[in-house]
């Protein structure tokens, strides 16, 4: 009975003091903080309470909207938020907060917003959040900004590691097929001759070495073997004789056989059929049979078509990157879904003046002569294949102001360091880095120009609270 009267008594003597505060007061009632401070203190088993040593971070929705603030709040509709605790901070999306320790030295507060603004003892902004203590160890250097785990999650900041990787430099530009002039064969006589038979009688014949290609009548050639004849078998006549023959016979370019059957038969050939000297297709024939040619007078033109030439005009800002070997893809318009291998083999030494390109060529196998030469085609050229690999991050990793390279290094918790750099080639989505960072270093992907942003504002509040040097001094 004792017990119900003392409670009693200490809610009249409560309820009295909230009345006489409101009285003596502004008209107002006790703030939300006062209740809590007053229920505190309501008696239990006989004894008051002492007001709880819980830190009280901040009050949020009752309903768990999205909703914080700093100081007691009520909604709309006149119900007071609810109080988090120290210890009842989970932290942003569940993730536990460490903790302070409490055997390490705090070395400074820094503003909670992230201003250029320290104090060696505890304080509050204008705001009313209190000051971060800063633990030894822990304190920032001028080349970092340092950003809380949730600014960073909610901000999406993604990082991945740089490193090493090939490159893919691709180089596109048009091209066109042209037969491989190292196989080219011009047929011609020596002599002036008559055509009495033509075996090969039209373009784009295919023909095989040794093949004839047609029977001549030549009156300087049988001369020639005559001479030879008379050269072997006469009295007095030696070898020196008999080689000076044979060489008149070669420097007509007689055919061997014939040669090889001036040896056994005494009577020389009225008619010659001419061999071809390689093997290859016809491009061009002159040749009608019955007519009388001049010596040096082009009779055919051969090309060994199973490989193929194919030139490309390349841009002038890329034909730097190109190199002799570096690997291509071809696709011709005649056969637009299949894609022939090629290497680069050369690289014309000028430019045309009108278009700024410069030949490539780029040789592809032809073995069954499906590409016909002039045929149109699409090229692509690996440009950085023979480079190896190089240090390389994701194009959206570099913050690119024009005469100034940054990329934003991940330190861990929470801080970020603005590096420049020097870049490199790109290919494939990535960009080369060459100076300014290191392979396993972790760099800020996605929303970097936010973090980009903070840095460039904690340096200009650094610089605009900076105290200014003494006259006569000048400040590094």
């Amino acid at each position: 009975m004792s017990r119900k009267l003392a409670a009693g008594t200490a809610i009249v003597a409560a309820l009295t003091s909230a009345v006489a505060g409101y009285r003596i007061g502004a008209g107002a009632w006790p703030s939300p903080l006062a209740s809590l401070e007053l229920k505190a203190a309501v008696p239990v088993a006989g004894r008051l309470h002492e007001p709880s040593e819980r830190k009280v971070l901040y009050w949020k929705d009752p309903d768990g909207q999205n909703d914080f603030a700093p100081a007691p709040k009520e909604t709309k509709d006149g119900r007071a938020y609810v109080p988090v605790y120290e210890d009842e901070e989970t932290g942003f999306k569940g993730i536990a907060q460490p903790k302070p320790k409490t055997d390490r030295k705090i070395v400074y507060y820094r503003n909670p917003m992230g201003l250029a603004d320290t104090s060696p003892v505890p304080k509050k902004d204008w705001m009313g959040m209190d000051y971060i203590p800063v633990y030894e160890g822990e304190e920032q250097d001028a080349s970092t900004v340092k950003v809380s785990l949730d600014r960073v999650q909610r901000a999406g900041v993604r990082t991945e590691e740089a490193r090493l990787r090939m490159l893919a430099q691709p180089v596109r530009s048009p091209a066109i097929a042209k037969p491989d002039e190292r196989t080219l064969r011009t047929i011609t006589l020596r002599a002036d001759s008559f055509i009495e038979k033509l075996y090969v009688n039209e373009t784009g014949r295919q023909v095989k070495a040794g093949e004839p290609l047609f029977r001549i009548y030549s009156p300087q050639m049988v001369s020639v073997q005559v001479d030879y004849r008379i050269a072997v078998t006469a009295p007095g006549k030696g070898p020196r004789d008999e080689a000076g023959a044979l060489q008149r016979l070669r420097n007509l370019d007689v055919p061997e056989s014939v040669l090889q059957q001036l040896r056994t038969s005494p009577n020389p050939s009225m008619s010659i059929d001419w061999p071809a000297p390689v093997s290859g297709v016809v491009l061009q024939k002159k040749a009608v049979e019955g007519q009388m040619v001049k010596a040096g007078e082009e009779l055919l033109r051969l090309a060994d078509l199973t490989s193929i030439w194919v030139i490309a005009d390349v841009a002038e800002q890329d034909i730097g990157a190109i190199k002799i070997g570096a690997p291509a893809k071809v696709t011709f318009r005649a056969f637009p879904a299949e894609i022939f291998e090629g290497k680069v083999t050369f690289i014309l030494h000028e430019l045309e003046t009108a278009t700024r390109t410069g030949k490539v060529r780029i040789e592809v196998g032809n073995p069954d002569h499906r590409i016909k030469h002039e045929m149109f085609a699409d090229v692509v050229i690996d440009a950085g294949a023979q480079d190896g690999e190089r240090l390389a991050v994701p194009n959206s990793a570099v913050i690119d102001s024009g005469n100034r390279q940054v990329v934003i290094v991940d330190r861990g918790e929470g801080r970020f360091e603005p590096r420049a750099v020097k870049l490199g080639t790109r290919g494939d989505g990535f960009i080369e880095i060459r100076e300014g960072l290191k392979a396993g270093e972790n760099v800020v992907v996605a929303a970097n120009f936010l973090i980009d942003a903070e840095s460039n504002l904690k340096a200009a509040l650094q610089a605009f609270t900076a105290e200014p040097a003494p006259k006569g001094e000048v400040k590094p």
